[in-house]
């Protein structure tokens, strides 16, 4: 992966949406999660300083929201792109080269597993199965199942993606 790719912007943040889902909630670790999810909702995902005003906001140690945070499941610590990108690595999809297309995936969106790109438009994720074993090696975009992968139909298939979004590579280059 070139560095190009791993260089990217410190974010910022509109910390008045942190600070209005906290005033409409009582402080203290009883309103914690309502309000985690409904800043999660509005910022996308909980970055720490976004964590750090919902503890002051909530009277709460900045370790205790980190704690909820990173013991559910449903919270993000990093942005998540419009479409999830999910290849199946169960049985079926890992003798037929799962690890072959994340790396399809990866390399044509310039990420590895669990990243994002930087325009926030794709999310790549393994995950143990997806229950389509006879269509191996599976991923699925959104709602949307696509099996039998390989290295051309990835290309493809992300081609036509951000053409959806009119965000298709320009001919020539490394992923057109």
């Amino acid at each position: 992966m070139s560095n190009a790719c791993l260089e990217k912007e410190p974010e910022t943040f509109d910390l008045s949406v942190v600070d209005q889902v906290v005033a409409e909630h009582a402080s203290g670790a009883g309103s914690l999660i309502p309000v985690l999810q409904k800043v999660q909702e509005a910022v996308g995902y909980l970055p720490k300083p976004v964590m750090d005003r919902i503890a002051r906001g909530l009277a709460l140690s900045p370790a205790h929201v980190y704690g909820v945070v990173t013991f559910y499941a449903q919270f993000r610590l990093k942005p998540v792109g419009k479409y999830i990108v999910r290849v199946c690595h169960g049985t079926a999809c890992h003798v037929g080269g799962a690890d072959k297309i994340s790396e399809a995936f990866g390399r044509e969106l310039c990420i590895e597993d669990g990243e994002t790109t930087e325009d926030r438009l794709f999310t790549l994720e393994s995950v143990a199965c997806l229950g389509c074993c006879s269509l191996a090696v599976v991923a699925m975009i959104e709602n949307e199942t696509f099996g039998r992968l390989d290295g051309v139909k990835v290309r493809k298939l992300l081609k036509d993606y951000r053409k959806r979004e009119g965000s298709e590579p320009i001919e020539g280059d490394s992923h057109g």
